[in-house]
């Protein structure tokens, strides 16, 4: 699995989060095992300072209401279990010789945070003051950018999706189709063993607690899940029942509405659903192509004067790359159900090259300009959409093979 970080969604968590710097700390009796090893991996040390400062950073990327003792103890140790699979990574890459210059990081963090209008000087230094040190992002940046490199070199240009693959893939979403279908999405705690399930269980009911009380979903699956979907927020799209093993099709259709799910235990792990949304078959459906337009600022005056100023959607480049406060996201194909009843509505009401009114995102102000609409038409992608998802799946699945082979092979020692 690539594990990534929505870096805007803890830059928004920064001012609001209920964990404060002593929350994660441990205990004054305990400090004395600040630089203490708390693991080794392949006589690689991991310090309690380490697992310290990647806790604190779980539970400020998911916010959330504060965290009772058993939680923080969850989410150390999901911490360690992180930090040993980046040292294993990171071993990895070392014995490819693959590099990872600082440029590389800094790049990587300013192309993320400016998804959502924030910098990449702004992240960090909101970080610092939330009492988490931005090495402990920037080495998993680090550790996220090798793997990536290395699963892709490795496999990468032996995956090969043939076009009987792509059409079989188009027919099968042709009957989904005709299906009641779930827009859901994914977190999978993987626990292969019978005395590991009770942890993940125990985890699984920590991070429940945590999404109800407002943590985003979409961080909570980049942080916590092992599937394959955790690099997109454990999106899984519109799914019909019968994708679904007995144990989640009962969980799901137990849900009044949406909502989440209690924690679904199966073979090799648990899983916690969302399930965002539900069509029926006969629903039209609308499909649009959207720019959402930010500023870094987060000022309502600043925004709309910005959207004073553009008359169509083929001026917002032209205003944007006039103003550093400005940044543009382009989305296209965009089916309208996907963006939640309140997104829907509010697009649905803007005319075609119109902005629609100033709402929240991820720290600070957005509209949506709305380029294109296309009603009553067939909801799925394209042959080339569907190459890309079945690459992405295939590549997805061989990372995580690897890295639990990694773990199987390696020599972990934990000391605490």
């Amino acid at each position: 699995m690539l594990r990534s970080i929505t870096l805007a969604s803890i830059i928004a968590l920064c001012a609001s989060a209920t964990v404060s710097a002593q929350d994660a700390a441990p205990a004054a009796p305990e400090v004395q095992q600040i630089e203490g090893v708390v693991a080794v991996v392949n006589d690689d040390p991991i310090s309690f300072t380490d697992v310290r400062q990647r806790a604190r950073l779980l539970l400020l990327s998911l916010g959330g209401q504060q965290p009772t003792p058993e939680q923080i103890q969850q989410f150390t140790t999901q911490a360690l279990e992180q930090l040993i699979d980046e040292k294993l990574q990171l071993q990895e890459a070392a014995e490819y010789e693959v590099e990872i210059s600082d440029a590389d990081i800094a790049s990587s963090i300013e192309r993320l945070a400016s998804q959502s209008g924030i910098s990449r000087d702004a992240l960090l230094q909101s970080l610092i003051q939330s009492g988490v040190n931005p090495n402990s992002l920037e080495e998993q940046t680090r550790a996220d950018i090798a793997w990536r490199r290395i699963m892709g070199g490795l496999y990468g240009s032996r995956i090969r999706i043939s076009d009987n693959q792509i059409s079989e893939q188009l027919k099968r979403l042709r009957a989904d189709a005709q299906k009641e279908q779930f827009l859901t999405s994914e977190i999978f705690l993987y626990a292969p063993l019978e005395e590991d399930k009770t942890q993940a269980v125990a985890a699984a009911n920590s991070i429940l607690e945590q999404l109800r009380a407002g943590a985003p979903f979409e961080v909570a699956a980049q942080r916590f899940s092992s599937a394959p979907t955790a690099a997109t927020g454990g999106d899984m799209g519109w799914i019909v029942l019968d994708e679904f093993d007995d144990a989640r099709k009962t969980a799901i259709l137990e849900l009044a509405g949406p909502g989440l799910t209690a924690p679904v235990v199966v073979e090799d792990g648990v899983y916690l659903m969302n399930i965002r949304s539900k069509r029926d078959p006969s629903e039209s459906t609308t499909m649009v192509d959207v720019t959402r337009l930010t500023v870094s600022d987060g000022s309502e005056q600043n925004l709309q004067a910005a959207v004073s100023e553009i008359e169509s959607c083929d001026g917002i480049d032209d205003v944007v790359n006039a103003d550093t406060n400005l940044r543009s996201v382009a989305l296209t194909d965009l089916n309208v159900d996907d963006l939640g009843p309140e997104g829907r509505a509010m697009v649905l009401d803007t005319d075609i090259n119109a902005a629609t009114d100033i709402f929240a995102q991820s720290g600070t102000l957005a509209v949506m300009f709305v380029c294109d609409r296309r009603d009553n038409v067939e909801a799925l992608p394209n042959r080339d959409q569907i190459e890309d998802r079945l690459y992405s799946q295939q590549l997805g699945m061989i990372s995580e093979r690897s890295l639990r082979n990694l773990r199987r092979e390696a020599t972990i020692i934990r000391r605490q």
